[in-house]
């Protein structure tokens, strides 16, 4: 997969993420460990998002 395709599919799964996590925080009984997961994930994608796209400026 090329780069800049890389980074868009991450940035994608990042507010798929972010929807999930929106859906969830607004349930009136919220599954904390489902939304604390969905956090964990969020971050993670946003880090590898960092990371490429200062990967990219170097390059």
């Amino acid at each position: 997969m090329p780069f800049t395709q890389r980074i868009e599919s991450l940035k994608k799964r990042h507010a798929e993420i972010e929807e999930q996590l929106h859906l969830e925080e607004a349930r009136p009984a919220k599954d904390e460990v489902k939304a604390t997961k969905l956090k964990r994930d969020k971050l993670s994608l946003k880090e590898e998002i960092l990371r490429l796209e200062a990967q990219g400026v170097a390059a």
